[in-house]
């Protein structure tokens, strides 16, 4: 069990450098898929199959369908590509960043207590321990993300009408 964990993890950790170091959006957006099933194969080994479904149909069947279409959509040419390119100041700033965000995560986590006590799963075909803290707890937060996609969505047809005008 713990050799599949560290496949898992090892898949999860390479994919998801891919993802973030394509140039190519879609080549990134299908690491990012690989990503996503590598997770559900770490919610199987902690018995979370619902998890693991939900991870699948919901993450690397309709929000890929969705980066995907978004990506499509855009069609950036390579002229585009190489005018947003920052320069190494940028690549130094989003390392500084990351490392900073990665702080402030752990941080928050330690405070919080998460890394104290083990992660329970959820029993197999019981859906109460996902939905009741989802519609109860993290309604505002799981609103707000919705949000952030539809104004993505938006945006990205703004940019595509702009340009074919």
């Amino acid at each position: 069990m713990t050799l599949f964990f560290w496949i898992f993890a090892a898949l999860i950790a390479g994919a998801g450098l891919m993802a973030v170091t394509r140039r190519n959006g879609v080549s990134a957006a299908l690491w990012a898929a690989v990503v996503f099933i590598g997770i559900a194969g770490e919610f199987v080994l902690m018995r979370a199959y619902f998890l693991a479904v939900v991870e699948v149909l919901v993450y690397a069947g309709a929000i890929m369908v969705l980066f995907l279409f978004v990506i499509m959509l855009l069609n950036l040419r390579e002229e585009d590509l190489q005018a947003m390119q920052g320069g190494p100041r940028l690549h130094v700033a989003g390392a500084f960043f990351a490392v900073a965000f990665l702080g402030a995560l752990v941080w928050t986590c330690r405070r919080a207590g998460l890394f104290a006590e083990p992660l329970r799963a959820v029993k197999a075909g019981e859906t109460s321990g996902v939905a009741g803290p989802l519609f109860e707890r993290f309604v505002l937060p799981f609103e707000i993300a919705s949000l952030l996609l539809l104004a993505a969505i938006v945006g990205a047809v703004l940019i595509t009408k702009r340009r074919l005008r």
